[in-house]
């Protein structure tokens, strides 16, 4: 049973969409292995689309329901799977490999011999994964969100173009340890002296992420203060691309997060993922000194003849991290020509990234 379990965690996986899904090759299985005791695999590949209770489940598999009710729990608490209380009635959900399992089993930031294990396993598993079959992004399935105190005055900000909009809407908010960098301190990689713990949950999530992973709640406040941390190190703000209710906030570096490194690989990187701004430089208080190139996260800016920085916009997705560093504020953001409207939710985001297939096709 232990070696078909796993092989029906291939359908399964890819079922659920977004990245790396399921792949019938060696990497996948000793990922999954690693992640999932058979028996934790079979409630796995048995979860409905959607929220369900213990209850739903172990009627649906014929099980006791408290020790479906504790089976379920206990793989919340592993990164398994999305559970939090709703109406006062604890939830379930399934959980996609990304966004979802791979980060949630790093996300307390432990350095286990397991962990370490289980960093190498998706690391090698996502690069077989991408070897036979590249990620390909018709539509952006996320933005970044701009510096907005970097934004020039006269420049339209909506409310979805601000971190603090989402900050201040929402009272659950946890932090946690970044996967991306964390996954490269388990394999021994440098990381670069970034802030370690700025993955951000918001809502639902945010309770799943505190009462089952181990993160921190923070106020909004201490939040505030994170963000600023995080600016100053130069992360980039990136989440679903969405208007509304946006479940997470990742805070990125340009060598190690996954996000960053797939749309670089896109025939046009900008098109990809953007916030809808782009850099201006002000010749007159620009000193030359290059501080906004070497932090560039997508590397998109290089000197000018004039010693003024020249951007590609085909590279630049409107992060702000250039002149949120300048030391000399001659560089503001201003508004993308012709830059689309973020669809509002989930299931307009869906809607549009299955036309852009159909459209391929």
């Amino acid at each position: 049973m232990s070696e078909q379990v796993y092989k029906d965690m291939v359908a399964v996986m890819s079922g659920r969409g977004m990245a790396f899904g399921g792949m019938d090759i060696p990497e996948f299985y000793r990922v999954v292995e690693e992640l999932f005791t058979p028996e934790e695999a079979e409630v796995n590949n048995a979860m409905p689309q959607g929220t369900f209770t213990a209850s739903d489940l172990a009627s649906q598999m014929g099980r006791d329901e408290a020790q479906m009710a504790d089976m379920l729990k206990s793989m919340a608490d592993k990164g398994l799977c999305i559970s939090y209380v709703q109406d006062d009635t604890r939830v379930f959900k399934a959980a996609p490999f990304v966004p979802g399992i791979f980060e949630f089993v790093l996300y307390r930031g432990t350095t286990t011999e397991r962990d370490k294990r289980l960093a190498k396993y998706i690391y090698e598993y996502k690069n077989a994964w991408e070897a036979k079959s590249p990620i390909v992004i018709p539509y952006p399935i996320q933005r970044v969100i701009t510096v907005d105190r970097a934004v020039e005055g006269g420049n339209t900000i909506h409310t979805y173009d601000q971190v603090k909009t989402y900050i201040e809407k929402n009272e659950t908010i946890a932090v946690g340890r970044c996967y991306c960098r964390h996954g490269a301190l388990l394999r021994g990689e440098d990381t670069h002296g970034m802030p370690m713990d700025s993955c951000v949950f918001f809502g639902d999530i945010a309770q799943f992420g505190i009462d089952c992973l181990g993160a921190r709640k923070v106020t909004r406040e201490e939040a505030f203060k994170l963000l600023d941390e995080w600016e100053e190190a130069g992360l980039v703000h990136m989440t679903q691309n969405v208007t509304e209710d946006i479940t997470y906030l990742c805070n990125c570096d340009r060598w190690h997060c996954y996000a960053l490194k797939i749309t670089l690989k896109q025939p046009n990187p900008s098109k990809t993922m953007n916030s809808g701004f782009e850099p201006r430089f002000d010749p007159d208080l620009c000193t030359a000194c290059e501080t906004c190139i070497d932090r560039c996260p997508l590397e998109a800016l290089t000197m000018g003849d004039d010693d003024v920085p020249r951007v590609d916009l085909g590279r630049c997705v409107g992060c702000a991290v250039c002149a949120s560093g300048c030391p000399d504020e001659a560089i503001k953001m201003v508004t993308k020509p012709g830059f689309e409207e973020p669809p509002k939710d989930e299931k307009a985001l869906m809607e549009a990234l299955f036309a852009s297939f159909a459209n391929q096709g």
